[in-house]
């Protein structure tokens, strides 16, 4: 039917009759002629309507998003009359046969406009996923993937679909249930992972597995969460930790190099879960920030400050300091604001001193808690802050998880702000790293027991299955890695527990007892009884994987029609309710809320 593609039009194409297909993107009406910006999913290109035409009066009914059919002859744009913001803006085509394959009603929104709410764009996705911003997503969430395969293709993965209705096994996130029909009053899972059927994959000995899957979790939503999601996922047999990151960190570069022609590090640098969470209050730092946290507890557990010694002499607690280069001129209002900022996080308040002359000792520093400070642990403090004139030092004291939840959360506030900027201490560029090294478990004081760091199928790092056996599970250090780019957690994976025993002793940490274990996990236990062989694996999360490299502000922008904060698509109004007789024949009862 056509010619070639819109944006393919060129000067190639001089005094040539061609055939083009598009959407009439905007219509424009001088000195008799008409003139529209012809659209596809490839560009934009003019178009020229004389009044001498046989089409001109057909051309006079056009309106946006009207479908249509142009058939015309390619020649350059009159002088001065270049559009230098189009790549075909030094030519133009004037129509001699016009067609409309479907009108338009009046639209609600011009796709130009950039200052559209996410309820307007998500109820009429149809019509955003016409803007060029969206297409040019969904096209690199297409290489993305096709980029994948090729790297995991040559190195000998196999694509293995795994079923989508299995067994609800709970140990983390809220299942989505599917009610049987023909077993009554039982329920299929949507899977959260395909975890469990990846790993008996290697039990089977496929060796190398991948699929870039679905995946599902009831959870809070996010920016950076949906309730359906994609993941690349991969699985292999025989190698251990450092092989595994090699593999998946040579498919990023690879990725980024081919589709963005950006070259990451090599190698990524590479630091535990501890040293993160000490120097920058997170476990998926964000690099490009220049700034640091200092542990100062040993410095103020004698001084009058109660905050401060109070929690450097509790075990459970600590004193952090962040040291902002010229900081010092912040004002009052500034303090104020990240005070409450930090609040959020739990923090009761936001110490800070401001270093304006060394020289001049105590006189030359300002701050409302210097004078319950010792002159022997001021001196320290700045030392091993290392502060100099000009600069501000925040302090944070309490438990760690709220120094380290608020303090690595006022890093990133004051890096990215105007000041941050201004002050080179954020530094634009793509920053991967490997966090490794993470806790086996943590302590739930509200389930009064241990729940699994990522999942309980995480192999413990060698030599520390002795403290399963001796119940010390705060002490367990697993076999797991998380790939983070820019602040953003992209890939999570481990090496998996191949042995039986080593998997009951994991879930009996967890309170699992024996019934509880044959009923969700049986079939796994069952299958590492046949031979198991050592492996592990990966998945990145597609979606956000897609939106860091577009720069998308949520991942709602890179998936073609994603569900609100709310669990909803507008779109479709889903989810919605279903009438009785479908409810009857899966055996389900709704209770009556209003009662």
């Amino acid at each position: 039917m056509r010619t070639c593609y819109v944006g393919q039009v060129s000067q190639e194409y001089l005094d040539k009759t061609i055939v083009l297909c598009g959407w009439v993107h905007r219509r424009r009406d001088h000195g008799g002629v008409i003139f529209i910006d012809l659209r596809d999913h490839t560009g934009l290109v003019q178009v020229v309507f004389d009044p001498k035409d046989d089409c001109f009066q057909l051309a006079g009914t056009l309106r946006n998003e009207y479908c249509i059919f142009v058939k015309g002859v390619v020649r350059l744009r009159p002088s001065g009359t270049k559009n230098t913001d189009l790549m075909t803006g030094d030519i133009e085509v004037v129509c001699n046969n016009l067609d409309i394959f479907n009108s338009a009603k009046s639209i609600p929104f011009h796709l130009d406009d950039i200052n559209l709410s996410e309820t307007t764009r998500l109820t009429h996705r149809v019509l955003d996923l016409r803007r060029s911003q969206m297409q040019n997503n969904l096209k690199i969430r297409h290489l993305v993937t096709k980029e994948a395969r090729n790297f995991l293709d040559a190195l000998g993965f196999i694509e293995i679909e795994t079923p989508m209705l299995t067994k609800s096994t709970p140990e983390g996130a809220r299942d989505y249930l599917v009610p049987s029909r023909v077993h009554d009053g039982h329920f299929f899972a949507l899977p959260q992972s395909p975890q469990l059927f990846k790993q008996m994959l290697m039990v089977s000995g496929f060796d190398r597995y991948y699929q870039i899957t679905k995946c599902f979790r009831d959870e809070d939503l996010r920016s950076d969460r949906q309730p359906e999601f994609t993941q690349i996922d991969c699985e292999l047999s025989f190698l251990g930790e450092e092989e595994i990151r090699n593999i998946f960190e040579r498919m990023i570069r690879d990725i980024f190099r081919s589709i963005k022609n950006i070259e990451l590090p090599d190698p990524f640098p590479t630091i535990t879960w501890k040293e993160a969470l000490e120097i920058y209050g997170s476990d998926k730092p964000d690099l490009r920030v220049n700034l640091s946290l200092i542990d100062v507890t040993d410095i103020v557990k004698d001084v009058d400050f109660k905050i401060f010694s109070s929690a450097a002499s509790d075990s459970s607690s600590k004193v952090v300091a962040l040291r902002v280069p010229s900081g010092a001129s912040m004002s009052r209002s500034d303090i104020d604001s990240y005070t409450k900022f930090v609040s959020v996080y739990g923090a009761k308040g936001l110490a800070y001193i401001k270093i304006l002359d060394l020289d001049k000792g105590r006189d030359g520093i300002q701050s409302p808690i210097v004078k319950n400070i010792n002159d022997k642990a001021l001196s320290l403090l700045i030392e091993r802050t290392s502060a100099q004139n000009g600069d501000i030092i925040f302090f944070g004291a309490d438990k760690k998880k709220i120094v380290n939840d608020s303090m690595g959360a006022l890093r990133l506030k004051i890096g990215t702000s105007d000041f941050g900027r201004q002050n080179s201490l954020f530094i634009d560029s793509w920053k991967p790293l490997w966090v490794i090294d993470f806790p086996m478990f943590e302590y739930d004081e509200k389930e009064d027991r241990y729940v699994a760091i990522h999942h309980p199928f995480t192999s413990p790092k060698d030599g520390h299955d002795i403290f399963l056996e001796e119940k010390r599970y705060d002490k367990v250090i697993s076999k797991a890695y998380d790939m983070v780019l820019n602040g953003w957690e992209i890939g999570g994976g481990s090496i998996r527990i191949h042995r039986e025993n080593i998997q009951k002793q994991v879930f009996k940490a967890l309170k699992l007892n024996n019934d509880e274990v044959k009923d969700r996990f049986g079939f796994l236990l069952d299958a590492l009884q046949y031979g198991a062989p050592p492996h592990g694996g990966i998945a990145f999360g597609l979606d956000r994987l897609v939106a860091i490299m577009t720069g998308a502000e949520s991942i709602r922008d890179v998936i073609a029609f994603p569900k609100t904060q709310r669990a909803q698509c507008l779109l479709t109004q889903a989810p919605s309710t279903v009438n009785v007789e479908q409810l009857d024949e899966l055996h389900i009862k709704l209770r009556n809320t209003d009662d």
